[in-house]
């Protein structure tokens, strides 16, 4: 399949309030936004699955009091480029590389949530030395997002029926695009326990999503979900071995999660168990991480609780010791 560029799905897009660019990173081009004094510290904000820059709009006005804030659609999602067969955690990460040095320019704190957080452990593992300055990982589905994780249950006993779904009715690069269908699957091919959990990760209903979230799902290639369940998109990048090599200060906030004590089964991005190994495996590393947790806070803190969010990682970045720097 050939890759799509914005321009391929100009009919997809929404007007936003702040001014979107490209930049050309050689296979891709990123979408991305800047808000703030360029002067004030570097603050980059990575989105997770199905998720478009413009998800992060409730929180850069107050972000932007503070930081100088990159916002960005990773390869797949939003505007920036659609690369069918190349949605791997590796790829995604070295973009990120890629736009620091060409976007950015210096070093830069970097948040992300979800798969955003994985994403966050990633550069905070195998970014260029002196392009990281601390790492905030929003409720990251470390180990569960793995079809064979280290510790605790698998992307197939969490989240992965849920982008099955999705991939069978939306289709690689929206080939089959039945919203409708995909809607109704979820009522009948996954299970109420899912639909519950799904429900309480959102913060909405058990109905139908959002507008917005309908429209977030448009600007992304459905293939990203089919990359996570069947597991090629961490094949090369195992969340145990990536998280020996973190070598900068990690803010990490665990939101709601239950595991079913019958199934083995997860709601949520990643359990205790998980949460604690990944914590154990950064700090036997040598950097410094500030476990927070959040269990009535859906997945998306700066989505459900704008303020909070923002205040969580204002204390959180000013009080980070001068050797972060």
């Amino acid at each position: 399949m050939p890759y799509l560029e914005a321009a391929d799905r100009a009919d997809t897009f929404t007007a936003h309030a702040f001014e979107e660019r490209l930049v050309d990173l050689g296979e891709v081009r990123m979408n991305h936004v800047v808000t703030g004094d360029p002067a004030a510290p570097a603050l980059l904000l990575i989105p997770g699955q199905g998720m478009s820059w413009w998800d992060y709009e409730p929180v850069l006005p107050r972000l932007a009091e503070h930081f100088c804030v990159h916002a960005v659609d990773l390869r797949g999602q939003g505007r920036s480029t659609w690369t069918p067969g190349r949605y791997t955690l590796d790829n995604f990460g070295n973009d990120l590389v890629r736009f620091i040095d060409l976007v950015v320019g210096r070093e830069t704190i970097v948040s992300g949530l979800s798969s955003g957080g994985v994403l966050a452990a990633w550069l905070s593992a195998f970014a260029k030395p002196g392009q990281i300055r601390a790492a905030v990982w929003e409720d990251p589905p470390l180990f569960a997002s793995e079809t064979t994780p280290a510790v605790g249950p698998s992307i197939r006993q969490a989240v992965g029926p849920m982008f099955a779904v999705m991939h069978r009715w939306l289709g690689d690069q929206w080939s089959v695009g039945d919203v409708a269908g995909m809607q109704r699957a979820f009522a009948t091919e996954l299970s109420p326990e899912m639909l519950e959990a799904m429900a309480r990760m959102s913060g909405q209903g058990a109905g139908a999503p959002p507008d917005a979230a309908v429209q977030s799902m448009r600007e992304y290639d459905p293939e990203w979900a089919r990359a996570f369940a069947g597991g090629t998109v961490a094949a090369s990048c195992d969340h145990a071995a990536m998280l020996t090599h973190v070598r900068v200060p990690v803010l990490f906030t665990h939101h709601f999660r239950a595991v079913d004590d019958r199934t083995g089964r997860l709601a949520g991005a990643s359990s205790d168990l998980q949460a604690a190994h990944a914590c154990d495996l950064v700090r036997a590393a040598g950097a410094p991480i500030d476990y927070r947790s959040f269990p009535e806070m859906p997945h998306s803190m700066h989505g459900a609780d704008p303020d909070l969010f923002v205040d969580t990682v204002v204390d959180w970045v000013t009080n980070l010791p001068d050797s972060a720097a």
